[in-house]
Formats: C-alpha cells, sequence, structure tokens
C-alpha cells in the first residue's frame, strides 16, 4: 500500500509540474495590472510606463510616436516624467526589463494587450556592460534578446519603470 501511495504522489506531482508549464504564459500574464498609463507588475513590485517614451495613452492604447534618445538625454525625459506624472520614475536594469519579454508572442516580443504598440526594436537600460564599459546593455523587443554593445550616442527606445 505504501508502494502505491508513493506512485501516486510521484504521478500528481509530475501532472503538476506538467500544468504549470502549460499555463506559464497565463500566470505571467496575471502579474500584470493595468492601470491606463501605467501597469502594475506583481512579480517584481514596479509600475512600468504603458507606453514608451514619445507615445501617450489615449483610454485604450498607446497612440503618437515612440521617440529614439540617446543615453545622455534620458536623464532630461525621467526629470520631466516625474514631474508630469509624480513620482520617481527611472530607467529599468537590464533584468527588471528582461522580465517582461515574452518569448512566445509573434512579432514583437511582448505582451501588445498589457503594453500596446510597442517597437519592434531595442530598448535602454541603466545598466553598463562591465566587460566594455564603453556600452550599455539594451533589450530587443524584435528578437527578445540583450545586448551590451550600444554606446551611449546610438539612439534607442525608452520605457520608465518606478518602484512600488
Amino acid at each position: 500500500m505504501l508502494k502505491l501511495n508513493l506512485l501516486f504522489s510521484k504521478i500528481n506531482a509530475i501532472i503538476i509540474i506538467l500544468l504549470i508549464q502549460l499555463n506559464f504564459n497565463n500566470v505571467w500574464a496575471n502579474n500584470f495590472i493595468s492601470r491606463g498609463h501605467y501597469v502594475i507588475d506583481l512579480s517584481q513590485k514596479l509600475e512600468w510606463m504603458t507606453c514608451p517614451v514619445g507615445m501617450n495613452w489615449n483610454t485604450e492604447s498607446c497612440v503618437g510616436k515612440p521617440i529614439k534618445v540617446k543615453f545622455e538625454q534620458i536623464k532630461t525625459i525621467i526629470n520631466q516624467a516625474n514631474q508630469q506624472l509624480k513620482g520617481i520614475w527611472r530607467l529599468p536594469n537590464r533584468k527588471e526589463l528582461e522580465s517582461i519579454i515574452c518569448k512566445s508572442c509573434d512579432k514583437v516580443k511582448i505582451n501588445s494587450k498589457i503594453f500596446p504598440n510597442t517597437p519592434a526594436e531595442s530598448f535602454w537600460t541603466n545598466e553598463k556592460n562591465s566587460w566594455q564599459p564603453q556600452f550599455m546593455w539594451t533589450v530587443n523587443f524584435f528578437t527578445g534578446n540583450t545586448f551590451g554593445r550600444f554606446p551611449g550616442f546610438i539612439p534607442n527606445y525608452v520605457r520608465l519603470v518606478r518602484d512600488r
């Protein structure tokens, strides 16, 4: 009887693991709560701007044209966001920005229901590449990959975040 109970326990554990793996994308989507111009990230205790810098939230989606900026311009953008949107907005670190990648998403590697109209291109992080400090880390939402080869004078997109 004991061997039979152990066998059922192992089978149940395998079934639970398979169910978790099959539902991973739903779990991922449930970690976010949309609040208009920002999105609450429950898993990281962060609030993301729904739209990339340059776009505006119009109660249904991000509209306008996102802008690419040089790294030196980001400080001005953050100051403006802090004044207009209240709070302490900042550039995300590499791990934070990588956490919103959706590998199984088509075209743009981000959940477009949560972050609509995100360009399928690179976004700045706040981290320098420690192997080559003249380069910054970016996260590319076309490939879902991270790259540490962008010098600050090459413009990239920006999505701001604040701690919750």
